[in-house]
This record gives C-alpha cells, structure tokens and sequence, in this order.
C-alpha cells in the first residue's frame, strides 16, 4: 500500500485559467511520466508529473480542474506557496525505456502533463507530438512546447472534435515509432484507432488514460478478462496467528488460501460463478461513523460507498494507487484487480475498495 508523506508546496504556478502547478519542496527520484497520489480534504487522486528528473530543479505535479471534480476545484482554489499536503508515490510505467528513443506523442487537454516530462527528459531521437485542446486559451506549457519541439496542434474550436480519420493523415509518417497517449477517455479511443489505421502496432502504443468513465463502463467482476484475487477476513486471521506454513501444510487442494491463507488467485470462471452477481450488505466505518449500506449486484465497494453520498479516498480507480485502500474486518471479497497491494498489506487486512465485489452476504471495512 503507497506511504503517504507531507509535502511543501513551494510555488504554484497559473498555466492556464483551469490549471495550476505545484512545484514540490521535496527530493525523491521518479522517471518521467509518472504520477503521484494527492490527499486533500476533499479526497485523494492521481496527478502526473510534468517535471523531468535530472531537468528541472524540483519535481511538479500539473492539476486541471474537472468540471464537479472536488480535489482538482479544491486543489486550484486552496493550495498556495508554503502549504503541506500529503503526497505518496512516484508510480506508474507511462515512461520511455531509453531517453534516446523516437517517439510519437498524443496529448489531450491535461494529458500533456505526464507527456511534458517525457518530452524534457528526452536525449536524443526524433520526437513529434500532436496536441489537442478546446481552444488556444486551454493550452498547457504552450510557450514552453514551442521552445522544445514543433507541436501540430489540434483545436476543437477551429477543425472540430478530432476523429480517427483525421488524426489518421497525421501520423502515417511515423509507422515505426514508439507512440506514447494520454488524455480523457474519449480522446484516447480515437488516438487509438487512428494509430492503428496508420499502421502502428498495438505492441509500441502506451496509453494514460486520464477522466475515468463511469463505473457502469468498466469491466465487471465476471468479465471474462478479469484474473481476481479472494481477501477473507477470516483467513488473514488465522494466518495472522498459525504458525509459519500450517495452512499451507493443511489446506486442502484447491482450496482458496495460499501460502500465507490470506488472498488466492481465482480464475475468471470461478469469479463469474459467486462474484458480480450477488446482493450483500457492506458495513462500513468512515469519518468516525458507522455506515449500513446495501451493496447491489454487479457493483464495486467503492461505487456503493460513494453512491451512498459519502467521501472515501480514492484515485485512480483502477487497482493501481492504492488510495482507496482500507480494512477488511468481517467477511470475504475478490479483488477483480490489484497492481499495489503485497502481501504485507493483506496479512494487514488490507483491499481495495474499488476492485472489490462480495463472496459473502455481509462485507465490514473500516477506514479507520
């Protein structure tokens, strides 16, 4: 599960009318296009850097306001010079392997931040980058972009939404190259399709997708794609106090335990038969109350607790931050997936909430 500690803000800059850097009083390494996890507040979310290590003299992160998002609005009209927040990270792979690679950037909107780090860090090679944003008032880094290679910008104000098609004419030069993608989610499926009309193979595109869609529009619990993981409260429990290797000596086969009886990989199948399609009741405790709430099928803890009105810590809502980590006390989830959580983590009862679908008719979790 990610550390968080606190972080200076040593200076904020105005890049545009919606969006502001953070310039951090802090030294830790990170390879550019990674992000860090923000706590705020008003909750927790994932900001890319748009610095470059060994570049630039202190690491920044770059926050766009979403229209109804409350850490970014939050972040943009309260954070100052000399305020602390809580910052964990760096993570991610959204990074070159070599400074000397060629590369094909696409960047939509905010998704030029983790790309602007990319660019600075950028040796050698042959770099073309294609830009899209509403107007020419929401570019971000403008003058800094034209300083450091030639940008095709694309505004919506002036050629229209871009379509595959479109950006398909632009990039049929560049067939060979490594090509890296971020920004909202509508944006990334046309970059995507229209690189694949251009002849890049899937094997050298790299997405950051940036504006998750709604719950309802990621995979189920019983996608026939998700690998899970089961979490017991009552299995962590006896592997919290059996003696090293008991239940792995005692298990049955097939049993769901491994090694450690806390957690066990399950395969889609198995998952499609007893999670996703099951009611349960989810008793949560958050901000020093106790929350009853009914947890319908074929949805994640994290959606249930949210749809209830309240304001647990989340980011990226992927299995990957680790910022809607909490406790399992009672009962048994699958983890559709999990990039973040070790082992440490479960034999401490940890899950994440928005990976996490109901074995049993009762679920308790604290974020205490």
């Amino acid at each position: 599960m990610p550390t968080f500690r606190p972080v200076r803000i040593a200076d904020v800059i105005p890049e545009t009318a919606d969006a502001h850097s953070l310039v951090l009083d802090a030294g830790f390494g990170y390879r550019p296009g990674q992000y860090l996890t923000v706590r705020t507040p008003a909750g927790a979310r994932c900001y890319s850097l748009s610095s470059a290590p060994g570049v630039d003299a202190a690491p920044k992160v770059t926050v766009k306001r979403v229209p109804g998002g409350q850490v970014s609005n939050w972040i943009c009209d309260h954070v100052h010079a000399g305020d602390v927040l809580d910052m964990s990270g760096p993570a991610g792979t959204f990074t070159p392997d070599s400074p000397d690679d060629d590369l094909l950037l696409l960047a939509g909107g905010s998704g030029i931040t983790p790309i602007m780090g990319i660019i600075k860090s950028m040796r050698g090679g042959a770099w073309s980058l294609i830009y899209a944003n509403r107007d020419a008032d929401s570019i971000i880094f403008r003058d800094e972009l034209d300083r450091l290679l030639p940008v095709t910008h694309w505004l919506d104000s002036e050629r229209g939404v871009p379509t595959a098609d479109a950006l398909r004419e632009l990039l049929t030069a560049y067939p060979d190259r490594l090509a890296f993608v971020c920004g909202p989610e509508a944006f990334v499926a046309v970059a995507e399709k229209a690189l694949q009309l251009a002849g890049v193979p899937a094997s050298r595109i790299r997405v950051e997708r940036f504006e998750l869609g709604s719950p309802e529009s990621r995979p189920s619990a019983d996608s026939a794609e998700s690998r899970a993981l089961v979490v017991s409260a009552e299995s962590r429990a006896l592997a919290n106090s059996a003696e090293p290797g008991a239940l792995a000596d005692s298990a049955e086969p097939g049993a769901l335990a491994d090694s450690a009886g806390s957690r066990a990989a399950v395969e889609p199948g198995a998952l499609a038969n007893s999670a996703g399609s099951r009611a349960a009741v989810a008793e949560v405790e958050l901000d020093g109350r106790t929350h009853v709430l009914p947890w319908a099928p074929g949805k994640r803890l994290l959606d249930v607790i949210i749809d209830a009105g309240l304001n647990p810590p989340y980011s990226c809502r992927q299995g990957q931050c680790g910022a809607c980590a909490c406790r399992l006390l009672s009962g048994e989830v699958a983890l559709v997936n999990n990039e973040i959580l070790e082992e440490e983590d479960f034999a401490e009862g940890y899950i994440l909430a928005c990976q996490a679908v109901p074995l049993t008719d009762s679920v308790t979790v604290t974020y205490q």
